[in-house]
Order: C-alpha cells, then sequence, then structure tokens
C-alpha cells in the first residue's frame, strides 16, 4: 500500500500565495509521476499540473506563469507552488501519484484532498 500525505491548503486573499504538499510512503520502487488536480462541486476533477520522472512538467493554461511543481526525489514529495492566486484557483486539491510498488505493479494512487479558497 502508498500513502499520500498532502498539506498546505488554507484561505487566502487574492493576489497572495500557497504551497501545497504530498508526500508519498509506503511501498514504492518508484514514482513514475507525481501531479496536482482540483475540482469545484459540480465540474469534474481537472489536471493543474504534473511533473514525470525526467523532470518534465506540464501546466493547465489557466494556471501557467503563476503555478510551479516540483518534486523532492528524496523525501518522495511533491510540491506546488501557487502564486498570484485569484478566486477562480478556489478549488480541493487533490495529489496524485504514479507508482511501480515493491512487487512491481503499477498504481496510481490518490490524496485526501486539501481545500483551496481565495477570497476576492
Amino acid at each position: 500500500q502508498v500513502q499520500l500525505v498532502e498539506s498546505g491548503g488554507g484561505l487566502v486573499q487574492a493576489g497572495g500565495s500557497l504551497r501545497l504538499s504530498c508526500a508519498a510512503s509506503g511501498s514504492i520502487f518508484s514514482i513514475n509521476a507525481m501531479g496536482w488536480y482540483r475540482q469545484t462541486p459540480g465540474k469534474q476533477r481537472e489536471l493543474v499540473a504534473n511533473i514525470i520522472s525526467g523532470g518534465n512538467t506540464n501546466y493547465a493554461d489557466s494556471v501557467k506563469g503563476r503555478f510551479t511543481i516540483s518534486r523532492d526525489n528524496a523525501k518522495n514529495t511533491v510540491y506546488l507552488q501557487m502564486n498570484s492566486l485569484n478566486a477562480e484557483d478556489t478549488a480541493v486539491y487533490y495529489c496524485k501519484v504514479h507508482v511501480t510498488t515493491l512487487s512491481f505493479y503499477k498504481y496510481d494512487y490518490w490524496g485526501q484532498g486539501t481545500q483551496v479558497t481565495v477570497s476576492s
């Protein structure tokens, strides 16, 4: 089993910043990709940003230039630095990791979600 622990959400004023963290632990042989998604009520969960094992990153158009994803391989942790936040960034943010387990199976695991609320 793999466990994900997210932290860093909260309430921030428009224009402010937050940093999300997601630490993975458990039966991990390797982590192939790590990413952040977000979801608002009545909408589908959408990709915010991801980073693969080689370091390549992808961002949703709506966050390019404002958000930065990074990872610490030694800590199996992914971060999302969010700057210039606006009300449209209000959502529950979920971490997702694509893992090769110690049994060499590949799975996607999701974090429990962390609320980000931006007040205007």
